[in-house]
């Protein structure tokens, strides 16, 4: 009986005490890692590749020539003939403004050209000297020309083959300033990017550039470089280039989104896994781990295109290098790997 409970008592304070290990263990947490142990990474060796220097801008598009239709002076309308999608041929009335100075100005040419037939005929027959007849003639002349240019800022034509995109009066409204109509060719249309000054020798009229737009998803349309600007802006350090589509299907409209990629030739640059870019915290800083001699180094790089799962660097990573794709979240500048077989 005495060696039972006896045995009874030591199983309790062996249970005590193993409860009692668990609980401090529990408490501190459990066990360190080693500190001494080599982070496994597994490594991929880049090389230098011909990389497409395409470059995306944005653009909106815009009719290659638009024309404000209005008159040289303030007047009534009397009738805009034309309604905003109209398509209108070079030559056509678009508005007709109130004629009645017009028609005053007309009488008073055919009352000088009587005169100077009058004048002309005298003249022949020696009834009136060269300078009267020189005068008459001058006052016929300069009523021709002004009555010209009042007809043809009463009767406004359009100057070109195009599309009405705005009108901003009705019939009997004065006009006051603002364009009456405005009229655009849209066959070709245009857009203008700014480009880095950096590519300014590597941009040559005639290239071809992709264009995308939002109103047309998956489809790609073609332009050309069309004109070079010759100065590049101060502040920005840009450049406007002008590139032309022929938009012959009509389907490009101004004042549509547009995204143009510019293709500015190719560069041998080094192209690396997406998966061993890393970026530094508290910083827009990205970096790859390169390894050398048993060891890997921190070497901050600088990104060109995206291309699928890899990336184009710029700088900071020499051709030939091996650098780590796989096991960095362990490592740290200067820290001793083993290398995954």
């Amino acid at each position: 009986m005495k060696a039972f409970r006896f045995s009874g008592i030591a199983l309790c304070s062996m249970l005590l005490l193993v409860a009692c290990g668990q609980k401090k263990q529990a408490a501190n947490g459990p066990a360190a890692p080693d500190p001494t142990a080599k982070p496994l990474v597994k490594l991929a060796k880049v090389t230098t590749e011909p990389v497409a220097q395409l470059q995306v801008y944005s653009a909106t598009i815009e009719g290659e020539i638009k024309n404000n239709i209005a008159p040289s002076t303030p007047g009534r309308i009397s009738r805009i003939r034309v309604e905003v999608g109209d398509n209108v041929r070079k030559g056509q009335i678009l508005v007709e403004m109130d004629e009645t100075t017009l028609s005053q100005q007309e009488m008073q040419l055919k009352n000088l050209e009587t005169e100077f037939n009058r004048i002309d005929q005298l003249y022949k027959v020696g009834g009136v000297s060269k300078s009267e007849w020189d005068n008459v003639n001058l006052q016929l002349e300069v009523a021709r020309k002004s009555f010209q240019t009042l007809k043809e800022n009463t009767r406004l034509e359009s100057p070109i083959d195009g599309v009405v995109t705005a009108r901003n009066y009705d019939n009997g409204d004065l006009y006051s300033g603002q364009a009456i109509l405005a009229v655009q060719k849209i066959a070709p249309v245009k857009l203008i990017i700014n480009v880095s000054e950096q590519y300014y020798s590597r941009v040559r009229k005639g290239d071809e550039v992709s264009i995308e737009l939002d109103a047309y998803p998956g489809e790609t349309f073609t332009g050309k470089v069309s004109l070079i600007y010759p100065t590049v802006d101060a502040m920005t350090h840009t450049f406007p280039v002008e590139i032309n589509v022929a938009n012959t299907n009509l389907k490009l409209r101004p004042g549509m989104f547009a995204r143009a990629t510019l293709n500015l030739g190719t560069l041998d640059h080094v192209v690396v896994p997406d998966l061993a870019i890393e970026k530094r915290a508290g910083s827009g800083d990205r970096f790859v781990y390169v390894y050398e001699n048993g060891k890997v180094h921190y070497n901050k790089v600088e990104l060109g295109q995206r291309l699928g799962d890899r990336y184009e660097l710029v700088s900071g990573v020499p051709d030939g290098a091996q650098i780590v794709v796989a096991g960095l979240s362990k490592l740290s500048d200067g820290r001793e790997v083993e290398v995954e077989k």
